[in-house]
């Protein structure tokens, strides 16, 4: 069907912001575990896995939806120089900033203990697996930051050019085939892409697509588990099954969250809310406190883990917003960079 102009909304959008709660506690919950989960433990590895099928394609989905809604995408060529630098101080500027906390905060760690998990060789060798060879960033947990700024990079002139939000979608599908290496996060860029496209092809369309994920949540949530079980199961082929589990991810969680109970629930809210000051500071109040764990005599094992696991959740996602709350809301540059 024909694309027709689309006219920005500027009202709040509760659905998103509860789906985006939801994903930043997916994303804690992945990171728990850094490198090597305790020997002999058999069950967070395949819930890790399944989550690892969808939560970033729902993060850049959302991500996409929010781009057309916002009018981002509909930029005229006269104010892209001020809309790269709003996105670059928006997303690079954090990376950035605590890629190399992290790669420093790593570097100062591993000399008082071995428990630093994804440790760099060095600083020259770490800053260049950080901004460049990228496959073994010693800060790949905000790697989301970079490709998202590029994603934006390439929507905004396609959009111009006419290519169209099914343009963008087909361009996302060319991605996923493409031997793209792993510099600058290139890779992840073009594995990521086709789910920002869907976001923007869905919210083009939302009046009657948000009706029809809703009337079928049923249909969508049973293809999205099948997918799920079928990746865990080795039926579906790993190097497919984020592209399959992802897409059908969309419809499936979308209407979960806009439908009773969930669209009547508040703390998704809250969590969405400081979304991006989570993302940011997770693995490093996760390292934190299994340096403090480990410290304290609790182990790195399968019987410490029912342990380990719950408190590094709680820090991932609470000290973050208490980082916020004490410190970064008395810089107001700061603090509206990690709202």
């Amino acid at each position: 069907m024909p694309e027709g102009p689309f006219a920005p909304v500027r009202e709040r959008r509760l659905d998103l912001d509860r789906a985006k709660g939801l994903a930043i506690l997916l994303v804690v919950f992945g990171h728990i575990v850094a490198r090597q989960q305790p020997e002999g433990l058999t069950w967070y590895e395949p819930l890790r896995f399944a989550v690892y099928r969808f939560h970033m394609p729902l993060f850049f989905y959302l991500s996409g939806t929010v781009a057309m809604l916002s009018g981002v995408l509909a930029t005229p060529p006269a104010r892209w120089a001020t809309l790269l630098e709003r996105r670059a101080v928006r997303l690079l500027l954090p990376f950035f900033a605590v890629g190399l906390l992290i790669l420093l905060g790593k570097l100062g760690a591993g000399q008082v203990t071995t428990t630093v998990d994804n440790a760099p060789e060095g600083l020259g060798a770490g800053l260049r697996h950080l901004f460049w060879d990228t496959a073994t960033s010693p800060a790949t947990s905000i790697w989301y930051l970079l490709v998202l700024f590029l994603a934006t990079l390439v929507a905004v002139p396609a959009m111009r050019l006419g290519l169209g939000s099914t343009g963008l979608v087909v361009l996302g599908l060319a991605f996923q085939f493409l031997p793209i290496p792993p510099v600058l996060y290139l890779d992840r860029f073009a594995s990521h892409f086709l789910f920002f496209a869907m976001g923007i092809w869905v919210a083009h369309r939302q009046a009657w697509l948000l009706t029809a994920f809703s009337r079928q949540i049923g249909l969508w949530v049973g293809l999205f588990l099948g997918s799920l079980a079928l990746a865990e199961a080795g039926v579906l082929p790993e190097a497919w099954s984020m592209l399959v589990c992802g897409l059908l991810a969309l419809p499936a969680l979308h209407a979960l969250v806009r439908a009773a109970p969930a669209n009547r629930l508040r703390w998704p809210l809250w969590f969405g809310r400081y979304s991006m000051v989570i993302y940011l500071f997770n693995t490093i109040a996760i390292g934190v406190a299994k340096a403090v764990l480990v410290a304290l005599g609790l182990g790195w094992t399968v019987a410490g883990f029912w342990l380990h696991a719950p408190v590094l959740m709680a820090a991932g996602v609470f000290l973050p917003v208490l980082f916020k709350w004490l410190l970064l809301r008395r810089i107001p540059a700061v603090d509206r960079l990690t709202d």
